[in-house]
């Protein structure tokens, strides 16, 4: 056991000053049987603590239906036996690039903007959350002998709120619940987000990429004494589908970390590991200065240009880090562990089965309902998948433009039956006009709920309605089918399939071969956007024709030696050759 405190200038650890050499790895974006590998990466680095979120939606994902969230406590397990220290930042709102921000769609969904404030439905889920979430934490604290030296109040408010009844609450709420080691908040070193999201009597820290000292500065005019702590410099960026990948350089980053530490700084690397948004987790943002524009859904790498690759791998990132941290470890750092083992053989896909989309929905998509308007995903229960939605067009009527309003995000049109055209919320409506009568279908797509600024919690799907000429179409049928229906992997091994063919929508079944298994890349070139397991694992979304990510990661722990299956759901449609390659 050991004292953690808050000193005048320095973070002290039984009364004995010291740095914190932090790293921001996720477990959740790690398969567990790699955390020891990764965590050693970390220490050969220089590091000495690592740093996680925990997001909310991933471990409740419909009301007080829980999902692993004892994963937290094993990880900090694992880095106490890795030799590190952590620091836990619980949200409830986490950012990160995920999914709505952390935040369950079933809580965004109904109360709104009413999220992140002293909203007394609000923080009623939110107590009881971290009451059952918290114990595990509590219980590894350092001044019980475990590794957790910080404890999180929300999460760069000041980019979002300035409540500070709120954040006075959730911070009480931490020491209720038994959180006794230091808490702090983390905001970017500008006035309106300092004074917005810290808390009289909580450490403040400051999240940047580079200006260590002014950044400093900024920090040190609200905070006039307190140890100078970087929460998350940002030595790398996520990537966005249709854009261009970003890329930090090594020796860049490796200076604006020296600036940092040469200013007396700690400092967390965010990311030290990035991991992967693996089972269609990845979040989004909206373009602009004010984050309100045009849709940017986040790619599933997370690999985030971070010194530890998405693969486990030493960057050149890595080695110029490493020469700037051993100045200040104590001790010679540890040997760098060997990468991790890569698939001994290359392998084609085989795909042999398919089942259309309609029929994927029928069988494992939720109840379909009839409104007036179309239901939201949240109506539907729906997080992470798809909405069918089908409407009439009456008639007889003449031909006119059939569009929708309040699109997020992505739909694809049939109109009896015959694929009609893709519609986004920039590009509204069918390029031909529709006459009547018409049937017609709507599959909708969410590419991600939006992670950061004023419109995180916003609802998914077809918010607005069917437009015919002026005139809403109203009666629609609508369907959800939601990514967790596969989890129920002898439910889709029921589906009535029928041999595979090219250039269409729906649930592809194939099978490969590995011999050597280990780390590998999965490729569909010429297919065009949905999701990929592997003997049940969801890698993520695939969108080769968008770009920047061409291959999904496949962690080598989901392998195994011989026959392998894979199921491709593509939305719209598939490679006329089928094509799909491991390796």
């Amino acid at each position: 056991m050991a004292d953690f405190t808050v000193g005048d200038r320095d973070f002290l650890l039984d009364g004995r000053p010291v740095r914190l050499l932090s790293g921001a790895l996720h477990y959740f974006r790690v398969h567990e049987e790699q955390w020891g590998h990764r965590l050693s990466m970390l220490r050969a680095m220089g590091l000495n603590c690592v740093e996680t979120y925990v997001p909310w939606n991933l471990h409740e994902p419909s009301p007080g239906r829980f999902h692993d969230e004892e994963a937290l406590g094993r990880f900090l397990d694992a880095v106490r036996e890795a030799g590190l220290w952590a620091i836990v930042r619980p949200g409830p709102y986490i950012c990160a690039e995920w999914e709505n921000g952390g935040l369950p769609h079933w809580l965004t969904g109904p109360l709104g903007s009413r999220v992140r404030t002293r909203d007394g439905a609000y923080l009623g889920q939110v107590e009881r959350w971290f009451r059952r979430l918290l114990p595990q934490v509590v219980q590894r604290q350092v001044t019980r002998g475990g590794p957790v030296l910080m404890v999180q109040v929300e999460n760069e408010y000041g980019s979002y709120g300035s409540d500070q009844v709120y954040l006075r609450r959730l911070a009480g709420f931490l020491r209720e619940v038994g959180v006794t080691v230091p808490l702090f908040t983390s905001d970017g070193p500008e006035d309106h987000m300092l004074t917005g999201g810290s808390v009289p009597g909580v450490l403040a820290t400051a999240n940047f990429g580079s200006g260590a000292r002014a950044a400093f500065d900024v920090l040190r005019a609200h905070q006039p004494s307190g140890p100078l702590m970087c929460m998350e410099f940002w030595c790398g960026w996520f990537d966005h589908w249709g854009a261009e990948k970003v890329v930090r350089e090594a020796g860049d980053a490796a200076q604006a970390l020296r600036e940092i530490l040469e200013c007396g700084g700690s400092v967390n690397l965010y990311m030290a590991h990035g991991g992967t948004n693996f089972a269609g987790w990845a979040g989004a943002n909206r373009a602009g200065e004010l984050h309100d524009g045009v849709l940017q859904p986040t790619v599933t790498s997370y690999d985030y240009d971070a010194p530890v690759d998405e693969y486990g791998r030493p960057t050149e990132k890595f080695w110029r880090f490493r020469e700037v941290l051993e100045r200040y470890a104590e001790g010679p750092l540890p040997e760098v562990p060997q990468p991790p083992p890569s698939l001994g053989v290359p392998a084609a896909v085989e795909f042999t089965a398919w089942a259309p989309l309609g029929e994927v929905m029928d069988a494992l998509g939720g109840k379909e309902t009839e409104r007036g308007v179309p239901a939201s995903f949240e109506e539907l229960g729906v997080g992470r998948g798809l909405v069918r939605h089908r409407v009439d067009v009456p008639g007889p009527r003449q031909p006119y433009p059939l569009g929708v309003r309040g699109l997020r995000d992505r739909a694809v049109v049939y109109v009896d039956g015959v694929r009609a055209g893709v519609l986004t919320a920039e590009d509204a409506y069918l390029p031909e006009p529709v006459a009547g009568p018409a049937a017609v279908e709507l599959w909708v797509e969410s590419l991600g709920r939006v992670n950061y600024g004023p419109r995180v919690g916003e609802p998914k799907g077809l918010t607005g309605g069917v437009l015919h000429e002026r005139q809403y179409l109203h009666g629609v049928r609508s369907q959800g089918l939601a990514l967790e229906a596969f989890d129920d992997a002898p439910a889709v091994r029921k589906l009535a399939v029928r041999a595979a063919a090219g250039g269409a929508a729906g649930l592809y079944v194939g099978r490969f071969p590995v011999t050597g298994a280990g780390d590998a890349g999965l490729e569909l070139p010429g297919w065009t956007r949905g999701f990929v397991w592997v003997n049940g694992f969801c890698l993520g979304r695939y969108w080769p024709a968008a770009g920047p990510q061409s291959s999904l990661y496949v962690p080598g722990p989901v392998l195994r030696e011989g026959d392998n299956e894979v199921w491709v759901l593509e939305m719209e449609t598939s490679a006329d050759d089928l094509a799909g390659r491991v390796g």
